[in-house]
């Protein structure tokens, strides 16, 4: 599980055997966490599921995402080999 990110006590991350998913990064802090879609076609980041993470917390994590997406997105793609 590389930490690619860790920034205000958010952890962005991947898990290394997700290669069959399309680009993502995973999200953990205390007892909130999610997952959200790294999408280049529209450089956008939607969530697949957000679980305890406050409105405030989330514009975070989206501004975050978006502000770090090429970092992110190669990352990715270096973790899972392609």
């Amino acid at each position: 599980m590389p930490t690619i990110l860790f920034l205000k006590g958010w952890r962005f991350f991947f898990y290394t055997n997700e290669g069959n998913e399309p680009p993502h990064i995973h999200v953990a802090k205390a007892d909130a966490e999610g997952k959200f879609w790294l999408d280049s076609e529209c450089y956008d980041v939607p969530a697949a599921f957000a679980h305890n993470i406050s409105p405030a917390d989330l514009r975070f994590i989206r501004r975050t995402l978006l502000d770090h997406f090429d970092e992110f997105l190669e990352s990715w793609k270096d973790v899972q080999g392609e």
